[in-house]
């Protein structure tokens, strides 16, 4: 008797694992992707063996801000919902976990510090959330909301000099910002494992992984897809009876959430924040990774994130002065040039070179669904 080893595959564990990840709203279900991946996750692993400390060091950094692109892609890309305000639940996060690691010393604190700087994160975008969205707020005036709220929160942090902003032995420190913020640790006394330099590296790694992949089942389940409709429609989706006011503050809430898990990585690896971290161009920046990596797509804002950071670097120390207007230029054209971003439009290029190499003509009738497919 035959064994249809096919159907075996798509039945078994990993082929259930694949299924839950694969779908048409995030890009790359192919086996030649995944290949891909692996190969590319297993580089990132053995990034300290090959590199210096100091590029290490960075690209700790990078990655917590890529935890804030995809708390933005989830919001925008796939919700349709423009926010500025992802980094005042980044910066609220941070200075939450100052606080609580500043006056709670020891693993213990970190620890605590971690689960409360999320968790205020995430109700302070849930509290937002709720009175934009069942308060009638339009889409447009929730993007000038968030933004508000992020000036309002710099202003009122930059008059927090003198001992009366002190919480605890904590001062908020005005525009000087607050130092002395502990390295985040994991564990109890002696054993705890403190995430400093690789092992903060790796700890960011594992968890930009899980995000990813997490996220990557999330919007390809049923919930995904509802997501994407509000995105497409949302006054049909709402007259095929599902709450779109209740989809949207539950996404605003988890992109709050995720933001503020970057923040307390960010936090960790300079030891200090200040009040720019909530400036126009700071509030700015999460919304040019995902316009300029694909804001349809989860590899896209990882990528874009990691090439802006590194590229503004790279500009900062060869350039000076100029660099800010070189790297403008440089979003700018790319923007104009693939509006819906750099990896899809790589994407579209290299299926294009593909159809002329096989003597094949690409179909030209295919209507644009608004979802990322491959």
């Amino acid at each position: 008797m035959a064994v249809d080893t096919a159907s075996d595959e798509r039945t078994g564990p990993l082929g259930r694992l694949a299924a839950a990840l694969s779908g048409p709203n995030t890009m790359g279900d192919s086996r030649r992707f995944w290949y891909g991946f692996v190969v590319a996750t297993l580089l990132m692993f053995a990034f300290p063996l090959y590199m210096l400390d100091t590029a290490v060091t960075n690209m700790s950094q990078y990655l917590a801000l890529v935890l804030l692109a995809l708390s933005l892609a989830v919001v925008w890309g796939y919700t349709g919902v423009l926010s500025f305000g992802q980094v005042a639940f980044f910066g609220v996060a941070g200075y939450t976990f100052g606080i609580v690691g500043i006056n709670v010393p020891g693993p213990a604190g970190t620890m605590a510090g971690l689960v409360i700087a999320v968790g205020v994160a995430a109700l302070f975008a849930a509290v937002l959330g709720y009175f934009m969205f069942y308060g009638g707020v339009s889409d447009v005036y929730v993007t000038i909301m968030t933004l508000v709220v992020v000036l309002v929160l710099q202003t009122f942090l930059d008059q927090t000099a003198g001992d009366f902003w002190t919480i605890g032995d904590a001062a908020l420190g005005g525009f000087n910002g607050m130092p002395g913020i502990p390295d985040l640790a994991l564990g109890f006394g002696d054993s705890a494992l403190v995430l400093a330099d690789d092992a903060l590296f790796y700890a960011a790694l594992l968890v930009v992984l899980g995000t990813y992949l997490g996220l990557r089942a999330l919007l390809n389940s049923d919930f995904g897809r509802v997501m994407v409709a509000i995105r497409e429609d949302p006054d049909r989706t709402e007259m095929l009876g599902y709450d779109v006011k209740r989809v949207k503050l539950l996404v605003f809430t988890f992109g709050g959430a995720l933001a503020g898990l970057g923040g307390v990585f960010y936090v960790t690896y300079m030891n200090y924040i200040s009040p720019t971290q909530f400036s126009l161009t700071a509030a700015s920046l999460p919304v040019i990774w995902v316009a300029v990596g694909g804001r349809k797509t989860l590899l896209g804002p990882i990528v874009a994130t990691v090439f802006i950071e590194r590229l503004g670097l790279f500009l900062s120390v060869n350039v000076g002065d100029w660099a800010f207007v070189i790297n403008g230029l440089l979003l700018l054209v790319i923007v104009l040039l693939l509006p819906e971003g750099l990896l899809p439009g790589l994407r579209d290029l290299v299926s294009w070179v593909g159809d002329r190499r096989s003597g094949g003509e690409p179909d030209d009738t295919t209507e644009p669904t608004g979802e990322v497919v491959e």
